[in-house]
């Protein structure tokens, strides 16, 4: 079955806002750092999809967003690939809230990839860090461990 959902950071211009996953009972992403948003609803576009989870799940509203590219998890989930479409946030207003998906923290630039997260995560990780242009990519992963993964870029790389 395929799944659709969204990926999203949010950019203060010198940190990440990350999610700690601890606070779901079953998390598949149980301790890791991750990005914040999920699933996408019946006619909702990856943008309204992006703008509401991020509300839900943070209390900010995105005002300025930019899709940094589309990655394809295979069977990530048993039965399921997940289509993600990731987004970083850089203009955003509104409070912190105490997140029902985990701890909330904004976390310097330098400090992102030393985080514990998925392995395939720290990778498209550097490419929003380094700002590289629109990517597509695939990453494989058995039993919860990375194994492979492929990109093209769309634009020059920096």
């Amino acid at each position: 079955m395929t799944k659709l959902a969204t990926i999203c950071y949010i950019d203060n211009g010198k940190e990440f806002l990350l999610l700690l996953r601890n606070k779901k009972p079953n998390d598949v992403h149980e301790g890791k750092y991750i990005g914040v948003g999920g699933k996408l609803e019946a006619a909702e576009t990856p943008e309204e999809c992006a703008v509401r989870e991020i509300f839900e799940e943070t209390g900010l509203t995105a005002t300025k967003m930019e899709m940094k590219g589309i990655i394809t998890f295979p069977e990530f989930t048993p039965g399921h690939d997940w289509y993600t479409y990731v987004f970083r946030v850089t203009e955003f207003s509104g409070e912190l809230i105490d997140s029902p998906e985990g701890t909330l923290e904004w976390v310097p630039y330098d400090e992102v990839l030393q985080k514990p997260s998925w392995e395939g995560d720290r990778i498209f990780l550097e490419w929003i860090l380094g700002n590289e242009p629109f990517f597509s990519a695939k990453f494989n992963y058995e039993a919860g461990e990375y194994v492979s993964h492929n990109v093209e870029f769309y634009g020059e790389r920096k």
